[in-house]
């Protein structure tokens, strides 16, 4: 049996490759407009300086400053996980660095985030990768942690198996349930968002967009 504080589950179902790629262009902000604007991970820095993180949630809860668990579920991860770690926010001790890093990606590892510190950080600016904080200080390595449960990641509950979509403006997670209501609602928004800019380019002073919002509140 398996207790709360050890768990090790199996990894969930991956999402689809036509699932991944879809929301390869589509931007967080689109996301989070339309899953009312207070769901998604905040208080993480990006420290990749480009490329773009979409993947499947491999969750793994960890003590503070130890990745003995972190160094278990590399033996599981597969092609298009997310390595998502609750570190518990705590950045005395770096949980991840180079050489995880180097071994994650061979094995197919799409980025990483980090609810606790990394180091080594140069080594990530060409690689997906979120987390709170750096230092230099490495983990301790004796447990115990869990594997594949829910974690809470900057304010936000993930499951394992939520697809994960980070760029420059942050990260957000949904279930794969809901993925293609999410992917048209942000489509959606993506072409609203380009009527408005069409409208802006036109050099009008009145803008619908504005009037609407300020007609709506009694203030036109």
């Amino acid at each position: 049996m398996s207790f709360p504080g050890t768990r090790i589950n199996p990894p969930a179902t991956s999402a689809s490759t036509d699932l991944i790629a879809a929301f390869r262009t589509v931007v967080t902000p689109h996301i989070s407009d339309n899953m009312g604007r207070h769901v998604g991970v905040r208080g993480l820095t990006r420290y990749n300086k480009s490329g773009k993180l979409v993947g499947t949630a491999f969750t793994v809860k960890t003590r503070p400053g130890d990745n003995l668990y972190i160094y278990k579920a590399l033996t599981m991860l597969r092609p298009g996980d997310v390595l998502v770690v609750d570190a518990q926010g705590d950045t005395t001790n770096a949980v991840i660095g180079e050489l995880i890093k180097l071994y994650a990606l061979q094995r197919g590892c799409a980025g990483f985030v980090i609810d606790g510190a990394i180091r080594d950080v140069a080594s990530f600016e060409a690689t997906p990768c979120y987390a709170r904080a750096v230092v230099h200080c490495g983990p301790y390595k004796t447990g115990p942690g869990e594997i594949n449960v829910p974690v809470s990641i900057g304010g936000m509950v993930i499951h394992p198996g939520d697809i994960v979509v980070g760029d420059e403006d942050g990260l957000v997670c949904f279930p794969q349930a809901v993925a293609e209501d999410v992917l048209g609602m942000a489509r959606n928004h993506e072409a609203l968002e380009e009527r408005v800019k069409a409208e802006i380019a036109n050099g009008s002073p009145e803008q619908s967009w504005i009037n609407n919002a300020l007609s709506k509140a009694g203030l036109l």
